[in-house]
């Protein structure tokens, strides 16, 4: 039978908070396996506790993982929101920067990442969950807001068209170049070097450049 590293002479669970646990012994088998590659009777025996005891704290696999994924966004949109910088030093040098946050967290959170956005979880899953993903991309659309500004109001593009299309790329080019797993591509540049491009060839579709 397949047993996760944590079985195979890991740390188990001890004392202390078993939620914590849990979470940590998700994101192991996340990083192993990938998020559809484990039972919750696995997380469990990662942990060294009875099979019921995870029921107190998660109702079933779908919650825990919807809790390793709310934790990954938070600690995403903490990341872009600092990347943003409230704009600074102007809004097309901020954008640029929460592209190169994006891409940094797809590549040194792995196991979150997986966790958010390929753990197919019910989109009604979690109102924490859907909170914290909103928050996230509040970030993307509030940077799109303010590039548009100086737009002559007639020209100007729906922010939210933009700012899903400036997601959309980043989110692409993270999943498919990069990553900090084994699920990355090779591409011959920078994957941040392929961003920026990208989005500098979109800006000025729009006008917006």
């Amino acid at each position: 039978m397949r047993r996760p590293k944590s079985d195979r002479g890991g740390r188990g669970y001890h004392h202390g908070n078993l939620a914590e646990a849990l979470v940590d012994a998700a994101l192991d088998l996340i990083r192993e396996f990938g998020p559809a590659g484990f039972s919750f009777a696995e997380v469990t025996r990662a942990v060294g506790v009875s099979p019921a005891a995870p029921y107190r704290h998660f109702r079933d696999r779908d919650a825990l993982m919807a809790e390793v994924a709310r934790r990954g966004f938070e600690k995403f949109s903490a990341r872009l929101t600092k990347a943003w910088n409230n704009g600074s030093p102007d809004s097309m040098t901020a954008l640029k920067n929460v592209g190169k946050a994006y891409l940094s967290f797809a590549r040194a959170e792995p196991a979150y990442y997986a966790a958010m956005f390929e753990a197919r979880l019910p989109s009604d899953m979690s109102r924490e969950l859907s909170q914290a993903s909103d928050q996230a991309f509040a970030v993307l659309r509030g940077a799109c807001e303010l590039l548009i500004e100086d737009m002559p109001p007639n020209n100007r593009p729906p922010a939210l068209m933009m700012s899903l299309h400036v997601w959309a790329m980043a989110h692409g080019i993270a999943s498919l170049f990069g990553r900090g797993d084994q699920a990355r591509r090779k591409v011959p540049m920078k994957p941040e070097d392929l961003l920026e491009a990208g989005i500098l060839v979109y800006l000025e579709g729009l006008g917006a450049g």
